[in-house]
């Protein structure tokens, strides 16, 4: 299960990037995260920012509503998805995850 984390602006969701991977998209849960695989190269920010994409397509956000709270240089980041509450968060996951 993804630990989703309840927060003033909406919901931290934790997510466990794969960048150089062969295709964009939502792998499942692993660890309690959210796993991302992006063919972007972890430089510069770009693994970041399709990491970002990924997510408002899959889960039908604005980017906008999108923010990396910490983990910029790891593969443990966490997201704050403005405007948004655990419940909806969780069943549009539930929706995308294979």
């Amino acid at each position: 299960m993804i630990e989703l984390g309840r927060h003033e602006r909406g919901v931290l969701l934790p997510v466990r990037a794969q960048p150089g991977a062969r295709q964009n998209g939502i792998q499942g849960e692993h660890a309690g995260a959210l796993k991302v695989s992006v063919t972007q190269a972890p430089e510069k920010g770009k693994a970041n920012r399709a990491i970002v994409a990924v997510l408002a397509k899959q889960l039908m956000l604005r980017k906008s509503q999108i923010e990396l709270v910490s983990g910029g240089t790891s593969s443990q980041k966490r997201f704050l998805i403005a405007g948004a509450t655990v419940d909806e968060l969780q069943s549009r996951i539930t929706a995308c995850v294979p």
